[in-house]
């Protein structure tokens, strides 16, 4: 049976600390507890005092002054680490921890997961070839030494880095570590501590090394731990659910994220908010609790990245401006479906190919796997599709040897559609407009991953307003940019009334248009 060491690096909220340390061991595991030397002795004492009688909570023998970015932070993690080493024997797997993380699991829960499999949880990817890095320094994170703080000292940190960099002074990664980065808060097993610990003792260089660089506790056991264990037995994930915005700021959960939290495939949260006292105060009561099914759904990231996305097309940020290509032929007629119903569209385009003989492509900007001839593979990823858009329909004109191309196309993608009606061809769209019940709309958050099978309820009635404002706006958006050969078909039209749109989209007769208008349960689901 798995038994947890938690290593708890905290600097503030005494009462928190108690509270978190007194849970965690109820649940039949152990805390190891770092308490900041620059936070209030008094808070210090009082963590103490409350503490010390607990056999399952130890406290490092020294406390050091710590700041963001600094080696402190992981010597103090090592200080917390060896006395949890030594404390506790019994202990399986440690995991790292900070005063704002919340259980979202039960310790039932957490001790089968650990116990499944033999296998230490790292984020870790290549430090020089992921993009894991958003913003601000790199490559100077290892190469130059740094002996000041960026946050409480910014101009010595970055006058430091020009001066080295102009005098030569750029040193070499210890040359047999492959150097990853990942989150901090892992969870490893005893051998894997162990191993790791007498490393430290070993190779005094790598400790001199991670020292004087930048922000090492992204790095320092990410590294070490892919260094000393077997790939198949890294499991490259942290088991602690937290989230940043594009600007490098922490998520932060409030009273009603709890269903959202306990459906997501990880043990703990951070951070929670300090006001959350009803959020606090039920993830409190989660972790001793007995028999607690947990279905999973795992749609927090896609949710967050959907619900703060929507303000940034054509909102927020200025709309994106495409290449620009030659035209596609001024003989030529660009016709574009466009229907958030994917299956409505394709349907559609199939029975007007049966009458017309028109050549048509499905989500050729949308769906990787749209069929599409051999051109010499400008048509093998959607990225290549869209960069090089006006040329990849030109060679389609091209291999049909026809005057008149249908393409269909996502509602969302606006700014495609823009750039086609200013070529000097012959373009019209043609919007198809479904009705969307909420059992379909639930259908499609969940194709995208904004929802599973198991979101809780609470989710579900708030996603689905912001999902069905989402359809809406996008087709308010097609409105607004007042296309002058944009005709519509509805759902809710008389199959004649569809019919003369479909003849004016086409160019095609009304008697063919009516056969097309008729066909048998085209906007069925």
């Amino acid at each position: 049976m798995a038994k947890i060491a938690y290593i708890l690096l905290c600097h503030k909220d005494p009462e928190g600390i108690i509270a978190q340390a007194e849970r965690l061991t109820e649940g039949g595991d152990y805390v190891a507890i770092h308490f900041d030397a620059r936070a209030r002795t008094s808070d210090f004492e009082k963590i103490q005092s409350a503490l010390s009688v607990n056999p399952s909570v130890a406290f490092t023998r020294k406390r050091l002054k710590c700041g963001w970015g600094e080696w402190s932070l992981v010597a103090a993690t090592l200080s917390a680490v060896r006395t949890a080493v030594e404390a506790f024997p019994r202990a399986t797997h440690f995991y790292m921890l900070s005063g704002d993380c919340m259980p979202i699991k039960s310790a039932e829960y957490a001790h089968e997961l650990l116990a499944r499999e033999e296998a230490d949880y790292v984020e870790s990817f290549d430090f020089f070839k992921s993009d894991w890095i958003k913003t601000g320094v790199k490559e100077g994170r290892l190469v130059y030494r740094h002996w000041f703080n960026e946050r409480t000292h910014k101009r010595l940190f970055y006058t430091s880095m020009q001066v080295q960099e102009r005098l030569g002074l750029a040193r070499r990664v210890p040359a047999d570590l492959q150097i990853q980065i990942g989150s901090q808060w892992w969870c490893l097993r005893r051998r894997t501590i162990e191993a790791l610990l007498e490393f430290c003792e070993k190779r005094r260089d790598v400790m001199r090394f991670f020292r004087t660089t930048w922000i090492p506790d992204e790095t320092f056991f990410q590294t070490l731990v892919r260094h000393l264990v077997p790939e198949h037995e890294i499991r490259n994930r942290t088991l602690t659910f937290l989230m940043f915005t594009d600007y490098g700021m922490p998520v932060t959960f409030y009273n009603d994220h709890h269903d959202l939290l306990l459906s997501q495939d990880y043990l703990f949260a951070r951070k929670i908010s300090p006001d959350a006292a009803e959020l606090k105060d039920r993830l409190g009561k989660l972790y001793s609790a007995k028999g607690a099914r947990f279905p999973i759904s795992n749609e927090g990231r896609s949710l967050f990245q959907f619900l703060t996305g929507r303000g940034r097309i054509g909102r927020r940020l200025a709309p994106r401006f495409w290449e620009t290509e030659s035209s596609l032929g001024r003989e030529r007629t660009l016709l574009m479906v466009i229907c958030k119903k994917w299956h409505v569209a394709k349907r559609l385009v199939q029975r007007i190919h049966e009458v017309t003989d028109l050549p048509v492509v499905e989500y050729l900007f949308n769906e990787a796997s749209t069929p599409l001839p051999d051109l010499g593979g400008i048509q093998s990823t959607l990225e290549k599709r869209t960069r090089h858009r006006r040329a990849l329909v030109r060679m389609l004109f091209d291999f049909w040897n026809k005057g008149t191309l249908i393409i269909c196309i996502d509602p969302a993608n606006v700014e495609l559609m823009r750039d086609f009606a200013a070529d000097k061809s012959t373009v019209r769209l043609l919007e198809v407009e479904c009705e969307f019940s909420d059992e379909y709309l639930m259908g499609h958050a969940r194709r995208v991953g904004l929802a599973g099978d198991s979101s809780p309820q609470e989710v579900i009635d708030r996603l689905l307003p912001t999902i069905r404002y989402d359809v809406t706006f996008e087709s308010d958006r097609i409105r607004d940019a007042d296309f002058s050969n944009l005709i519509r078909l509805r759902e809710a039209a008389s199959n004649e009334e569809n019919a003369v749109s479909l003849a004016a989209f086409l160019g095609i007769p009304l008697m063919q248009a009516r056969e097309i208008a008729e066909t048998n349960h085209l906007f069925v689901d």
